[in-house]
């Protein structure tokens, strides 16, 4: 891509978010402005702003590049992502505005009248916040260095302050324009590049995969930018210049089947027609393997149905999420809210999964690389070419840079709600200084922690938000015999179990079998251990039952048409 256009197409990205971000800066006055918005956010709006916030560098490139490399087990990812919603509708989102909070702390602290639980919760937010924001940092830094050849951690930074600079600015208020305009914008950076493509596609016959693993289809040079070890299946003769197993080379050479390892600037060089080697954490599939649901991986209807469970019931518990529905005006314009996200979020999750389709065929040299992210920044080079495509692909990178800039907006308001008002005291300028906080930590982590697959730390922030907060919203708006012990160990157990493993997996793995199943998709069973640890703790435990539980109950179920007395809440901590 010609750096210019990129260089122009996130610039005027960011200047649009500092001047958007900036008209509510007029409007935002008092502590609830920031928090919430003063609970004045319209269903359409607040949907729009969801969608934004919601669609991260995971959807916008992640399901794309995982679709490409594993097939059509990871089409759950976007099914799962929306049905989250669903549920979220169904089971929490009118009760979760009425109990009057401002975070989920504030929640479980109105639930659970324990200021122990509380800060349980503060703890779990910010960490799925820090989780949930490092990869967006990361990929920002790969996008940037994919258009101007800047260092990778230049990108992080830069979305870093931006968003910082929104938040600090305006709040909840300023945020909320930003990622109405972010949603609309990132799908039309996906969806305007998608036409042309698919015209390029049908003018070229609508070739689709054949029988055996993707080919190369003309020869192809592929410049590897890091060290990367791949998988070759048969011999193939290259034309390379570099580091190859140590070995310095400079023209033809043979590569037996085995492991090898490339080192980063080597340019390789592959005749027409020869099977793609992969990087060696990514699968070989061949083509009906890759179409076929249950084929892509180990132990396949384990990591299924663990996938389905973190995503549909991880949405209820993101921080970023929640925060949404306390700045609707009422229960009834939260449910119109969710109705609405679900038909925004339908409409974007049909693009990705085209682009991972099409990249198997045309930019099969990704899954060498390991940068299977980047597919949805190269097609529309590759198809369309010439300057249309390049202008095709700074839109693309406009859309990527949206992405990063939208959810991390949302995440850092949520985490430095969190750390404001449990941590620094509360009021606006504690808000403040908690945004810096917020996005630092995630900031150094994406700097100096190893790059994964953006979906995938993703995906293990979804596992860890359903093993917490799932059991503790579920069970505190429907059990009124939740107690205090029991929520407190099921947080515990659930969030800890589940934190583990994603530990595990970021720091040692990949892993083998058994073992990489079941830390790589631990919800299949943190999520019913936390829900047992609550309710039986909470059994042996009846005296703990909060003694304002039944006026809780009615702040939480009866709707706001009735004008019944609720009371003025607030956190004991603000």
């Amino acid at each position: 891509m010609s750096s210019a256009y990129g260089v122009v197409a996130v610039l005027l990205v960011v200047m649009a978010t500092v001047l958007i971000g900036a008209f509510g800066i007029r409007l935002s006055r008092t502590t609830s402005d920031f928090y919430v918005a003063s609970r004045t956010v319209s269903p359409l709006w607040n949907a729009s702003a969801i969608g934004g916030e919601y669609l991260s560098g995971a959807s916008f490139l992640g399901i794309a590049g995982l679709i490409l490399a594993h097939g059509a087990d990871l089409l759950w990812l976007p099914v799962g992502w929306t049905g989250g919603y669903l549920v979220l509708l169904v089971l929490i989102s009118a009760p979760l505005r009425r109990s009057g909070a401002y975070t989920l702390p504030d929640f479980a602290e109105a639930r659970l009248e324990s200021m122990t639980v509380r800060r349980t919760a503060s703890v779990l937010v910010v960490l799925i916040g820090w989780l949930y924001l490092m990869p967006q940092f990361q990929s920002a830094g790969l996008v940037l260095r994919g258009v101007t050849g800047a260092p990778v951690w230049v990108g992080g930074v830069l979305v870093a302050v931006v968003v910082a600079v929104n938040v600090l600015s305006g709040g909840m208020r300023s945020i909320t324009f930003v990622q109405a305009f972010q949603y609309w914008l990132k799908l039309t950076a996906l969806a305007l590049p998608l036409i042309f493509v698919l015209i390029a596609w049908n003018a070229d016959g609508r070739p689709t995969p054949g029988e055996g693993p993707p080919v190369f289809r003309d020869r192809t040079t592929v410049t590897f930018p890091s060290d990367v070890r791949i998988k070759v299946s048969e011999p193939v003769a290259v034309t390379a210049e570099g580091v190859i197993d140590d070995r310095p080379v400079r023209g033809p050479v043979t590569l037996d089947p085995g492991t090898h390892e490339i080192r980063h600037d080597a340019k390789v060089t592959f005749p027409a027609g020869t099977a793609v080697p992969h990087m060696e954490s990514l699968p070989m599939l061949n083509d009906e393997d890759w179409a076929l649901p249950l084929q892509g991986r180990d132990h396949p209807v384990y990591a299924t149905y663990s996938l389905i469970l973190a995503t549909f019931l991880g949405t209820m518990g993101l921080p970023h999420v929640l925060v949404r529905f306390y700045t609707n005006p009422d229960g009834r314009a939260a449910r119109r809210t969710t109705l609405a996200v679900l038909a925004l979020l339908g409409t974007f999750y049909l693009l990705p999964a085209v682009y991972g389709a099409l990249g198997r065929l045309y930019t099969p040299e990704l899954l060498m690389t390991g940068r299977t992210d980047a597919v949805v920044l190269t097609l529309p080079g590759r198809l369309v070419g010439g300057v249309l495509g390049e202008l095709l692909t700074a839109l693309v990178a406009a859309g990527a840079f949206a992405a990063f800039l939208s959810t991390s907006s949302g995440l850092t308001v949520s985490v430095a709600g969190v750390l404001g008002q449990d941590i620094l005291g509360g009021g606006v300028r504690s808000f403040r200084i908690a945004t810096v906080l917020a996005v630092i930590a995630p900031l150094v982590l994406a700097i100096t922690a190893r790059a994964l697959a953006v979906a995938d730390v993703v995906g293990l922030a979804f596992a860890v938000a359903a093993s917490s907060f799932c059991p503790l919203l579920v069970l505190g708006i429907w059990w009124r015999r939740l107690t205090t012990a029991g929520a407190m160990a099921g947080l515990l157990v659930g969030g800890g179990l589940a934190g583990a493993a994603v530990v595990a997996t970021i720091v040692g793995g990949p892993y083998d079998g058994w073992t990489g199943a079941l830390l790589a998709q631990p919800a299949a069973w943190t999520v019913p251990i936390a829900f047992l640890v609550m309710i039986v703790v909470s059994l042996l435990t009846p005296r703990k039952v909060p003694l304002g539980v039944a006026r809780t109950m009615v702040r939480l179920h009866t709707p706001e048409t009735l004008n019944v007395d609720r009371g003025d809440w607030r956190p004991r901590s603000a």
